[in-house]
């Protein structure tokens, strides 16, 4: 039942059920579908579609295209011969005894996957076989109404439609119909379907007439819920599953959910009436799926913003192999540890280009540690634990036994004899690892530019295995620097009545022997030599980096200072971890033009940005802490050990950071070197799109383990997927995700918070550094060609290592995130600069010449007018 009009093109007018799936671009949406399920034998009434061919082929007969408007169809159609009675010789294969049919619309974007057209088009029901030819001209009329172009307005779709098809079907005579849902479209559940009933027709449930019947069925046919209508009751539970059933076959056959209508006549039969995609499920979680939180408050400081997919393989790889040996330190059984390797595996995760803490995760591993099951609240609050611990660890402590909890003790036991044997062997612990540090550090940096790519992945994986899955000393020391810093702060409040909780930085500030405070004494000093020349700091303010260069030949004294700075700190930069960040060596502008504003600063001012007092914050503290204690000898030489452990594990902390600094650095060399080479074989267009692969496709290129060698391909893709995370905003600093993280939208963690309004005249933070300084403010967003006034108070919603070439010119430090133990916090309190951190609201509040009085040892701010 195949024809073609003589003068036309050779397209179907009419086709079968039978003959459909030979023409589907001619169908339409709904034809398409049932053509397509006929193949898996689903109990689908007889039908044909009447294919827009048909439609050009009348409206040519009529002359409209004469008139140049495809879309006014005449409301009465002089049919061609031939097509009618191609007409007729359907409907009398279809309907032998002139049974009714149904006369619907089958547009061809109709029932897609991104749009339903519901409702947009007309269909008819219970229709004559004589009214059959006018109701196909209702239903291509409707395809050029003013409602449905405005719906493909409101979608976003081309303005011309095209002719729908036309589906004509032999109506079921149904004692009941209605819809299903293979998957819950209103909460996303993938395991629940959703059957709606109602007796005769279901145009009436589909229009919104008459209340439905409901039932939800579980994937395995079990009755979740029935809401029953009040007078009757529409379908048996076993019609309510098969129901369920059919509607899953067909998600099953088409690889998607689906929206089905169907009937059940005066026999039982069950018939599917159509089936389209459920278009709202593409962008919702399916709450069944599991959930993941996920954060980067902790992680921001190291890995702010996009990261690129380079950096993040190789954190992801670093975080791993520390962890682990994390809990072996902790003496974790081997066993636990391989049983958790997905978990070990997923400590972090890259969403939208950045980098966030699978908080969960996070949970899992803590759980792991010996004496967690007889000491879980404890080690909770330790630990800054939050959120309700996942499920499957729920599970696990629940279902403890006595002897479950015995063992765990006796593991908790060997833990603590084993960090009692580490904290005697750290000092020795640290050393080894330095020796080890500078062993595989040794080779002089300009050696990687002579070696081939093989020798340079060869000299990474050296790297790899002596020292990133080594990171024991760090570890330890972190760990006690957690737990000494901790115990100081509750000693200061019980015992020297410090209700400020602020004595315990005093204390551990002015330590000395802190690299991190290195960096800004000698920008300092080289500002000092700079000032004595004033043409020389003019050049540093404003010259490129070949004319400073030039100029400072004639100044050795400064040179030297200069090119020793580099020598040592050459790789602390902004984002510092991220191996794609320019480091000093590339650039050094930043540090010239630093140096430049502190000399003429120092130049044109005989004060100094903060006055020393006469007794330093230390002193000031250990005098307070004296005569609280001189009466208590064994508390004092309690205190004091905890003291004296404290300032040593703070110190060490903040310099073994620093060689995490100068590994990260080589390693960054490496792979720039490796983009060199790959630029060389002409495998990548520049040098950096090395940073847009990650770390398994860079090694399986060089040892024949790639799955793809297209790399100019994939850095094209990666690229155009980052630029548009660039122009995304961020999700966040905490979301939840239920099953698959992307590309489903991401859900924030809301959660109460005691952040002032904007209009607020006061804000509280962490005091990390005592002072008080009144002074204007200058909000710092990118501090990478910020210059920083001198005498301002710096705010930053937070900052990392290669801030410190603002330090020294800053009255005072504001810091949205952070807290005591982060860089900025241990930094202002090596140089004596009044700072506050953990300020929610921080960057809304103030903005740029604000005035405020900011107390650094209770960690109150308070705007305050402009001094007269």
């Amino acid at each position: 039942m195949k024809n073609t009009i003589p003068g036309l093109d050779s397209s179907a007018l009419i086709l079968s059920s039978h003959q459909a799936s030979e023409a589907l671009s001619q169908l339409g949406g709904k034809a398409r579908s049932l053509a397509l399920l006929s193949q898996a034998n689903l109990p689908i009434p007889e039908w044909f579609v009447v294919t827009t061919a048909a439609f050009e082929a009348c409206l040519t007969e009529a002359q409209v295209w004469g008139q140049g408007d495809r879309s006014k169809v005449p409301a009465q159609v002089n049919w061609p011969v031939a097509i009618r009675a191609e007409l007729v010789g359907a409907l009398g294969h279809l309907c032998p005894n002139g049974e009714l049919v149904a006369v619907r619309s089958s547009a061809l974007d109709e029932d897609g996957l991104a749009h339903s057209f519901a409702g947009q088009l007309e269909s008819f029901l219970n229709v004559e076989l004589e009214d059959v030819p006018e109701k196909i001209v209702e239903v291509w009329r409707s395809g050029f109404s003013d409602r449905l172009l405005a719906y493909r307005l409101e979608h976003g779709l081309s303005e011309v439609p095209q002719p729908p098809a036309v589906l004509v079907q032999r109506m079921v005579q149904a004692e009941c119909a209605g819809v299903a849902f293979s998957a819950d479209p209103v909460t996303g559940r993938r395991g629940v379907a959703l059957v709606s009933a109602v007796r005769g027709l279901g145009d009436a449930l589909v229009s919104g007439e008459a209340d439905a019947e409901t039932w939800q069925v579980s994937r395995d046919g079990e009755i979740l819920s029935h809401q029953a209508l009040v007078d009757e009751r529409v379908l048996t539970a076993e019609q309510a599953q098969a129901i369920a059933a059919l509607a899953r076959h067909t998600a099953q056959h088409f690889g998607r959910p689906q929206d089905v209508e169907w009937a059940i006549d005066g026999s039982g039969q069950l018939w599917l009436l159509q089936s389209r995609p459920i278009t709202t499920l593409a962008q919702m979680a399916d709450p069944d799926g599991p959930l993941q939180i996920w954060d980067n408050s902790n992680i921001a400081e190291s890995y702010g913003g996009i990261t690129t997919p380079l950096t993040f393989s190789f954190a992801r790889r670093a975080y791993e192999a520390v962890y682990r040996e994390f809990c072996r330190l902790m003496r974790v059984p081997e066993g636990a540890i391989a049983r958790h390797d997905t978990t070990f595996r997923c400590m972090l995760g890259l969403v939208r280009g950045r980098i966030y803490y699978n908080l969960l995760n996070w949970y899992r591993v803590l759980a792991l540690l010996p004496g967690f099951r007889v000491n879980r609240r404890f080690m909770e609050q330790m630990m800054g634990v939050r959120e309700e611990l996942p499920a499957d660890v729920l599970r696990s402590l629940e279902s403890s036994t006595f002897r479950d909890k015995v063992q765990d003790s006796i593991r908790l036991l060997n833990t603590l004899m084993g960090l009692v044997s580490n904290y005697r062997t750290l000092p020795r612990q640290i050393q080894q690892f330095y020796h080890r540090l500078n062993d595989a550090l040794e080779l002089p940096p300009n050696t990687l530019a002579q070696w081939r790519l093989d020798e340079l992945i060869a000299y990474y994986q050296t790297l790899e295995q002596k020292l990133l899955t080594r990171w024991d000393a760090p570890l330890v020391n972190d760990f006690f620097a957690m737990i000494f810093y901790g115990v100081l702060r509750k000693l200061t409040v019980a015992w020297c009545g410090d209700t400020a909780g602020t004595l315990q930085n005093d204390l551990v500030s002015g330590e000395g022997g802190m690299i991190s405070a290195e960096p800004a004494q000698r920008v300092r000093q080289m500002a000092d030599l700079a000032a004595l020349h004033p043409n020389f700091v003019e050049t540093l303010l404003c010259g490129s980096q070949f004319q400073i260069e030039q100029a400072m030949t004639t100044l050795p004294g400064f040179q030297s200072a200069y090119k020793e700075y580099l020598e040592k700190f050459g790789d602390r930069c902004l984002e510092e971890l991220k191996l794609e960040s320019p480091t000093l060596h590339d650039d050094p502008l930043m540090l010239l033009r630093s140096i430049g504003h502190l000399a003429r600063h120092t130049s044109h001012s005989s004060a100094p940005l903060r006055p020393r007092p006469p007794v330093s914050l230390r002193e000031q503290a250990e005098i307070l802490v004296h005569q609280h204690l001189r009466s208590r000898p064994l508390r004092r030489r309690l205190f004091n050990w905890v003291l004296r452990n404290a300032r040593d594990r703070v110190r060490d902390r903040e310099n073994l950071r620093f060689e995490r600094t100068r590994v990260f650095g080589r390693v960054r060399r490496i792979f720039v070197e490796i983009g060199q080479r790959l630029f060389a074989l002409d495998v990548l267009d520049h040098p950096r799109d090395i940073f847009y692969l990650n770390l398994e496709e860079i090694l399986g290129y060089n040892d024949g383990t790639a799955t793809c060698t297209d790399l100019k391909g994939m850095v094209a893709l990666r690229k155009a997927e980052f630029d548009r995370y660039h122009q995304m905003p961020s999700a966040g600093d905490r979301f939840t995700t239920y099953g698959p993280v992307h590309p489903l939208p991401l859900t924030p963690f809301t959660q109460p918070t005691s952040q002032p309004a904007t209009s607020s005249l006061t804000y509280q933070g962490l005091g990390c550094c005592p002072g008080i300084v009144r002074a204007p403010v200058q909000v710092i967003t990118d501090p990478k060609n910020a210059v920083l006034q001198p005498g301002r108070i710096l705010v930053a919603e937070r900052t990392d290592p290669g801030w410190i070439l603002l330090f020294p010119g800053a009255a005072g430090l504001l810091v949205e995130r952070g807290s005591l133990l982060s860089h900025s916090a241990i930094v202002s309190r090596e140089m004596g600069i009044p700072a506050i951190v953990s300020i929610p609201g921080l960057i809304q509040w103030l903005k740029d010449g604000d005035w405020v009085e900011m107390d650094g040892s209770t960690g109150h701010i308070k705007r305050i007018d402009e001094p007269a």
